[in-house]
């Protein structure tokens, strides 16, 4: 092996969360290459980039890693505990953020929620508590100012958008000071301005000597990566430089469900004729920030609407306010379902007719609440199902199950199943109900290729069926469902 090399996999078979992945995986990485891994499976992806930074079994062959040589001899020789993952980086999809006490005990509510902020961490304090056991260069300035985070330093983690989370998180990879960084769908929940600027963020790493591996759609090859490869259940089935990769080739197969059971799960019906949902001159606040300016927006049953805006631009707090979350509804001009906020209705009758997904939802069940119970939970609007339920409830249930082939995880915690099962979950349980409203927040966030256009379909057939309502947040055009006629566009 030449010093070349950084990492090279010699005919490993492959075992990750007690299941088999690659049967044969041969990959190569040296030094000046930038890889982009593809496939259908974002389950593959996620364990091969587990497999690179040693986190999965391997039953046979082996994996070589002389990149970390030279610092585990120099740590070796000042008799220092060492491992070769001091030297590696990785974001993956599930991120958890804790408040001061270090407990992750957040509940969902405490977002929106102004006088909860100082139970957690500001953006400064959180990255300046990385830790790494080597000196680097990289400080809080530094990736604040690449991330575009420094305006957020002084900003409660809670108050964070979505896609300004996942900005934290990767900006906290490189407060590791690695020389090896894995992100896994790193452009997952940044807006599209955000996703064209990342391929700067990546060379900016490059030029400071990082060598990165991202698993991405293939449509989605940011600038500075050198090399592709494609992945599936055997291992790398081919590799491509940058300048020969065939992107038409990697168009992802077709999946369907059992829709005829969609179709009886969600009844057909006519538009009402009521206005769900009307907000006059809405301003909301937090502190001297003002997230909402003046907004007025009606929309009729049976209307299907695309909520579109950047990263902080107000689309998680406006869907806040729709959904009973957010307590500065009180004080503001919104009507639902024809009743003004603040009349005396509980937050139980604001809740009844809305089903609601977003990517962020799993992290705040209890550690208890199977796939099984998450479903449930939707009849009674609960972060967890804490009543008995009905035979009648338990059967239904029972075919959301089936519909979205969750029938043999129904069991696991939700925080234990895949990305695909935590979302197709989230979704049942938003429907069990039978909702007048749909409100879809990045629901497809993680999902890969294969299982976003599954759920594009999904949304266009639930659509098709039925006179639902909907909102759809999503940054990517191409998730948006034909169904999807209408637009309401916030500003930053």
């Amino acid at each position: 092996m030449t010093n070349d090399h950084l990492i090279k996999i010699q005919s490993a078979k492959i075992l990750h969360g007690g299941t088999q992945f690659f049967e044969n995986l041969i990959f190569c990485w040296e030094k000046g290459q930038h890889w982009a891994i593809v496939g259908n499976s974002g389950k593959e992806l996620t364990a091969f980039l587990e497999t690179l930074r040693g986190h999965t079994v391997v039953r046979s062959g082996e994996i070589l890693r002389p990149f970390a040589q030279e610092y585990s001899l120099q740590k070796k020789s000042d008799g220092q505990v060492h491992s070769y993952r001091d030297l590696i980086a990785y974001v993956s999809q599930r991120y958890e953020l804790k408040n001061r006490s270090n407990q992750q005990n957040f509940y969902f509510q405490q977002r929106f929620n102004s006088s909860e902020a100082e139970k957690t961490e500001t953006v400064s304090e959180y990255l300046s508590k990385a830790q790494t056991s080597h000196d680097g260069s990289w400080t809080v300035e530094k990736v604040s100012q690449i991330l575009t985070l420094d305006h957020l330093l002084d900003r409660s983690l809670l108050k964070l958008s979505n896609g300004e989370t996942r900005r934290l998180v990767l900006a906290l990879g490189l407060m590791r000071q690695p020389l090896i960084y894995l992100m896994d769908q790193p452009l997952t929940g940044l807006d599209a301005k955000t996703r064209e600027e990342f391929g700067e963020i990546l060379q900016e790493m490059i030029h400071a000597g990082i060598h990165v591996v991202i698993t991405t759609s293939p449509d989605e090859i940011p600038e500075g990566i050198t090399h592709i490869a494609h992945l599936n259940a055997s291992g790398i089935t081919q590799t491509w430089t940058r300048e020969y990769f065939p992107h038409r080739q990697m168009a992802p197969l077709k999946l369907d469900w059992d829709w005829e059971l969609l179709e009886k799960l969600i009844p057909c019906s006519t538009p009402s004729g009521e206005m769900p949902i009307a907000l006059e001159d809405v301003c909301i606040s937090y502190g001297e920030k003002q997230i909402l300016k003046n907004l007025s927006w009606k929309i009729r049953s049976g209307e299907r609407w695309l909520l579109k805006g950047p990263n902080g631009s107000g689309k998680s707090t406006l869907i806040s306010l729709l959904i009973g979350e957010n307590p500065q509804a009180y004080s503001q001009k919104i009507f639902l379902f024809g009743r003004k906020r603040g009349t005396g209705e509980s937050i139980w009758d604001v809740k009844r007719p809305i089903g609601f997904v977003a990517p962020e939802l799993p992290r705040f069940f209890p550690a208890n609440q199977t796939c099984h119970k998450v479903i449930l939970s939707g009849y009674f609007d609960t972060m967890g199902l804490f009543k008995k339920v009905s035979p009648d409830q338990e059967s239904v249930a029972g075919q959301w199950l089936k519909l979205f082939e969750l029938e043999a995880v129904k069991n696991i915690p939700i925080q234990r199943l895949t990305l695909a099962q935590q979302r197709w979950t989230l979704l049942a349980r938003a429907l069990i109900k039978q909702p007048k409203v749909l409100i879809l927040d990045e629901a497809a966030q993680g999902l890969d290729d294969l299982q976003r256009n599954l759920f594009r379909e999904t949304v266009q057939k639930i659509c098709e069926s039925s006179s639902i309502t909907l909102i759809y947040v999503s940054h990517y055009a191409e998730d948006i469902p034909n169904a999807v006629t209408q637009l309401k566009e916030l500003e930053q």
